[in-house]
């Protein structure tokens, strides 16, 4: 998927509930925004970050978020072609442990 050239990609506001959605720069805060997104947005809104960002962009960035809901990693793993091992927020969870492990 290549970047169109949208000023910023077709997403709802429903993932950028805390912040002003008016006043992100999805360039430079394209982390943040993939963040948002894959964790909290419609399935309208991810597809909408994939056709902005490309694929490339996103497996390059997307990496680096400190945390993914299970459903949004598996799903990254797949479209991605990555493995859990492959993000940060996999092993920041595995370095942690589970509190609930004796």
């Amino acid at each position: 998927m290549k970047k169109t050239a949208q000023t910023k990609p077709a997403v709802s506001k429903i993932a950028f509930w805390d912040v002003n959605f008016d006043n992100i720069d999805f360039e430079k805060n394209s982390i943040f925004v993939m963040d948002k997104v894959f964790n909290y947005g419609t399935w309208n809104d991810i597809v909408a970050i994939l056709k902005y960002y490309g694929l490339a962009r996103i497996k390059k960035e997307v990496v680096e978020i400190a945390y993914f809901k299970d459903t949004a990693l598996s799903f990254l793993c797949l479209v991605l072609h990555l493995k859990e091992q492959d993000f940060r927020a996999y092993q920041q969870r595995k370095a942690r442990g589970s509190v609930w492990q004796y």
